[in-house]
């Protein structure tokens, strides 16, 4: 961390789980280490560019809400994600646009009522030591953040200070909307063939629904049990969104704090933007499952890619 800059955000409450993520920790998985980064990419990518930040600059990835700050010197922040509460001073202000804020104001992220994730960037970054490449924060392996620690009261989260800048907002029909009933595309896999296809046609037709176990490691899903052909395999690497059936049949979608390698069956993998959307949702959420060809998921990537890159912003006056 960067001691020499006397500009910082005293944590006053941390909020239920906000950890520090960049976009992740890659090629160390022979280290056993995952990849971390933010639950919901989409909206990590919003909060950096509504400040004309790096796509890799490190935010706050804020869980449930709870979350109350004080800056110390001037700089401008950006809150997406959730619908969250947000206040400066107490006045409300909207997310999915950038705010200056000044020496000694309060800044306060409450519960969220839709989504489960909010991102708050700062100018330029939070000022945070890399390890093995990345500051993402994956508590279970004590690594990146703070001391590989979710947030706690009296952090200091250093920033560089920044001059005034223009505040960008993002057009209301391009904020992402959160809903506890989605459809889930799934680019099915290798290990397809090891499931019947009257149990492929009862995961593909049947709802599922969030259990009380979920996570940023996964979600795991109740509903019709689905069983394969084989109950166990040799362990191998898991991607990002593997549909993985362990032997009581409920599925497990796996996310950015997955464990590296594992030997149950995996279905496929679900397709990064719809993964975004599941990771924005908790217990009781209704889920189904549509597959897709990887073909087909290549052409949503690219045309999601060319949509984010082609939105223009809002300026807003100062």
């Amino acid at each position: 961390m960067n001691q020499q800059s006397s500009s910082y955000f005293d944590v006053i409450h941390p909020g239920i789980l906000t950890t520090i993520q960049d976009l992740g920790r890659y090629g160390q998985s022979h280290l056993g280490l995952t990849s971390g980064g933010p639950a919901d990419k989409q909206a990590f990518l919003w909060a950096n560019r509504l400040l004309n930040n790096a796509e890799n600059c490190p935010v706050l990835e804020v869980n449930f809400g709870g979350l109350k700050l004080i800056a110390k010197t001037a700089t401008t922040i950006a809150v997406t994600g959730a619908n969250a509460p947000l206040t400066i001073n107490g006045h409300s202000k909207d997310s999915w646009r950038s705010h200056r804020v000044n020496p000694d104001d309060e800044i306060e992220i409450g519960f969220a009522t839709q989504g489960c994730r909010a991102y708050l960037a700062v100018v330029a970054g939070l000022l945070v030591e890399s390890q093995f490449n990345s500051v993402s924060t994956v508590i279970r392996e004590k690594v990146g953040g703070m001391n590989g620690g979710s947030l706690k009261a009296g952090d200091h989260l250093f920033y560089e200070p920044s001059p005034k800048q223009p505040l960008y907002a993002l057009y209301a029909n391009d904020i992402p909307r959160y809903a506890n009933s989605l459809t889930v595309r799934v680019v099915t896999g290798y290990q397809y063939d090891l499931f019947e296809r009257s149990e492929l046609a009862k995961f593909f037709s049947n709802e599922y629904q969030v259990s009380a176990q979920y996570d940023r490691m996964g979600y795991r899903l109740n509903g019709p049990a689905i069983q394969s052909n084989i109950s166990q395999l040799l362990s191998e690497g898991i991607c990002n969104g593997a549909i993985q059936v362990p032997p009581d049949g409920q599925p497990i979608v796996l996310s950015v704090d997955r464990q590296t390698i594992g030997g149950y069956p995996k279905l496929g993998s679900v397709l990064s933007l719809d993964l975004d959307l599941l990771m924005q949702t908790s217990q009781g959420a209704k889920v189904h499952f549509e597959p897709i060809s990887i073909h087909y998921a290549h052409t949503l990537l690219h045309l999601a890619k060319a949509k984010y890159t082609d939105t223009k912003l809002i300026k807003v006056a100062l």
